[in-house]
């Protein structure tokens, strides 16, 4: 049914929920109820110290930064969005682990002897919560490393991180400003954390974003290791440095913010954006081999290479069949784009090793929909032009596959330095 039009006054197909529904494993589940029990109870926690109306008047307050910094991940993590429990358990590991974890570390760190008040706010502060952050990348890495594929993605789950404990750091300081100094303090504190620097903890996370994202798609040693060093190290002297401002006045808090903060989030910005160029560039030419290996049609690749046409194609679709025909076609981009990925992933050598069993369940469930697509007429369009700044091996690199029901070929390993043109 690829494209052709739904004929007029036919029946509205009836998808199999099968094959629109992923499973959660049970290790996603536990993860969730644990981070659902505590977000509970730090709100029980809130309402016994501040009241009521004070805990959901601060709840808002806090609330209102952070839709615009949610929004930006989730569009750099448009071309192959990261699964929506794991966008949840982000946040939440922000909002809950990595807030206990550093009430509990400064706690005990602020009572070693020789610590002052500057070494507490601009050492100690820093290192823990950077390092109760960046725990969930180590965490996702170590037990579902092929949720993190390259530097997007680190990116993505740190900035959701850093916006998940910001978010309850802001309830909990615009609620002792309101308990201290009533609604001129509560209105002081919002204006530096909640207008002036929403983007402070999520800027902080990236950096260690950043080092995971360059060591999980490095096929340099050195870097696995030295990346996500470094990327922490940064992350703690941003923090220790936009901390240690607020004792040096205004004047030093304004050269902070201006000379540092802003910059770093500047060049932060256009890393990911030209993370995101890359991905939807490497999508497109990885597209086009698949093409090239039979696995996936040319009318097809359009629908799935380019964002706008994939909203558009959904619209057609849902406009000839109803919305089963658009949750379908989504169903069937989404596994498009996984295919084209992972063969990606195995040519540059950093797929998991169950790469042929994962390629052929991918293909068979693209085949299983294929049956309810419906796709746009092509006619009259312009092809999609190769990639040039990213080449792709030939399909020589690998043997024709059979039809995409059947086993796709054999990834070995790739030859010395890598598939040409694969970085």
């Amino acid at each position: 049914m690829t494209g052709q039009p739904y004929p007029a006054g036919a029946p509205v197909p009836v998808v199999p929920p099968e094959l629109l529904r992923r499973r959660s494993s049970v290790l996603t589940r536990v993860t969730m109820a644990v981070l659902g029990v505590g977000a509970l109870l730090i709100a029980v926690l809130v309402v016994v110290f501040g009241g009521p109306v004070a805990a959901v008047v601060t709840t808002l307050l806090a609330a209102i930064s952070f839709p615009l910094l949610i929004w930006i991940c989730f569009w750099l993590d448009r071309y192959e969005p990261e699964p929506g429990r794991y966008r949840v358990a982000a946040l939440g590991w922000g909002a809950v682990v990595a807030v206990v974890i550093a009430f509990v570390g400064e706690q005990l760190l602020f009572a070693l002897p020789g610590t002052d008040s500057f070494v507490d706010t601009a050492v100690i502060a820093p290192l823990v919560e950077e390092a109760g952050k960046g725990l969930f990348l180590l965490t996702v890495v170590l037990l579902r490393r092929q949720q993190v594929h390259g530097v997007l993605d680190g990116l993505v789950y740190a900035g959701l991180v850093g916006i998940g404990f910001a978010f309850v750091e802001d309830i909990l300081y615009y609620l002792s400003a309101l308990v201290q100094s009533g609604g001129i303090g509560l209105t002081l504190t919002f204006i530096v954390r909640g207008i002036i620097s929403p983007f402070a903890h999520p800027l902080f996370t990236a950096a260690t974003g950043l080092g995971v994202g360059i060591a999980v798609s490095t096929r340099r040693p050195v870097l696995r290791w030295l990346a996500p060093a470094l990327g922490f190290l940064v992350a703690v002297t941003l923090h220790g440095v936009w901390n240690g401002s607020t004792y040096y006045g205004t004047e030093g808090f304004s050269t902070v913010y201006g000379a540092i903060m802003l910059p770093a989030l500047v060049v932060l910005l256009a890393v990911a954006i030209w993370a995101r160029v890359r991905e939807g560039r490497m999508l497109t030419a990885a597209l086009l081999q698949t093409t090239q290996l039979g696995w996936t049609r040319p009318e097809e690749i359009r629908w799935v290479a380019r964002l706008g046409d994939r909203v558009s194609s959904r619209g057609y679709a849902r406009q000839r069949a109803g919305r089963p025909a658009a949750e379908a076609l989504r169903a069937f981009q989404q596994t498009l784009t996984e295919i084209a990925f992972l063969h990606l992933r195995a040519l540059s050598g950093h797929a998991p090793p169950d790469v042929n069993q994962r390629m052929l369940g991918l293909l068979q469930h693209a085949q299983a929909l294929r049956p309810w697509v419906i796709l746009p007429p092509t006619a009259g369009r312009p092809p999609l032009p190769w990639p040039r700044s990213v080449p792709l091996p030939g399909p020589a690199a690998t043997p024709p596959p059979p039809p995409p029901v059947s086993p796709p070929p054999a990834y070995g390993p790739p030859p010395p330095g890598g598939w040409p043109g694969v970085r």
